[in-house]
């Protein structure tokens, strides 16, 4: 018997929707979908979440979508405050998980200095349900043995992340909020001697209907980033971005696109056949 804990009316819950598909949310995040009364949801969350919620639930788009509405971050913690301090019960729904590039921490610290009591329910962050779904191992033997997560947007003051270091550090990188900036992304890559034909894949609307995979080489990728249809990106970059056609061939079942032909990219297929 699962017993979830009690949502307690005053107090915030900050929860995550997984990477788009409704069945991949958790049983936690759907008992607080279910009862919460009010929903402060991020703009990646979808209409088949939220319709599970009550008819009487309040919704409150607060997205920060590129290129469209942005809902400045301390408008959101004014809005989960206020309505907690009205007695109800509050759900800040981030698309993946709320502490994976969701602001989820900075939500809990302003939640604690106004004394409104909050509890985390994680979810399944994209670079890792995306990847999945997608048919690419983030970590594989033989192929990638570390894997590093990171964001293509710049800090609050300017700065960046170390892309030539990090290119060095990690056999995969997974990257979010990078498509817009993959072109300097790429060039630091290669410059801090990550090769122009690793394997690229940008993962499209991941694990929802409209899912698409594309997939190229870092050489390539701001060229093919350019060509991309509108939609929620995730940027896989190393040589499990080739395994996908392999892996999905092994099963029978046919992906978006198959991988761009590259020493590298047909070097990791290869592998994953000589491993069946």
């Amino acid at each position: 018997m699962i017993v979830h804990p009690q949502f307690t009316p005053g107090s915030v819950w900050l929860a995550g929707a997984g990477p788009g598909d409704p069945a991949l949310l958790t049983l936690a995040a759907l008992h607080a979908i279910e009862t919460a009364d009010v929903i402060v949801h991020d703009a990646l969350v979808s209409g088949e979440i939220l319709a599970v919620a009550p008819a009487t639930t309040v919704r409150i788009a607060a997205g920060k979508r590129a290129g469209g509405a942005q809902t400045p971050q301390w408008a959101i913690h004014e809005q989960l405050i206020a309505h907690a301090r009205k007695g109800l019960r509050v759900l800040r729904l981030k698309g993946g998980d709320p502490f994976v590039f969701g602001r989820g921490g900075e939500a809990g610290l302003a939640l604690a200095a106004a004394g409104v009591a909050f509890r985390v329910i994680p979810g399944i962050s994209a670079g890792i349900g995306a990847t999945s779904a997608a048919l690419m191992p983030i970590t594989h033997r033989g192929i990638a043995r570390s894997v590093a997560f990171a964001t293509g947007e710049s800090g609050a003051d300017g700065t960046d992340v170390d892309f030539r270091a990090l290119g060095r550090a990690a056999d995969t990188l997974v990257l979010y909020m990078a498509r817009k900036h993959i072109g300097r992304i790429a060039a630091a890559l290669i410059d801090g001697g990550r090769p122009s034909d690793d394997p690229v894949a940008f993962v499209l609307d991941a694990t929802t209907p409209r899912e698409q995979v594309v997939h190229t080489t870092l050489g390539a990728a701001p060229r093919a980033a350019v060509d991309l249809p509108p939609a929620a990106t995730l940027v896989v970059i190393g040589a499990v971005a080739a395994l996908g056609a392999a892996l999905g061939a092994g099963l029978g079942l046919a992906k978006p696109a198959t991988p761009a032909a590259s020493p590298r990219a047909a070097s990791a297929a290869r592998r994953v056949g000589a491993a069946r």
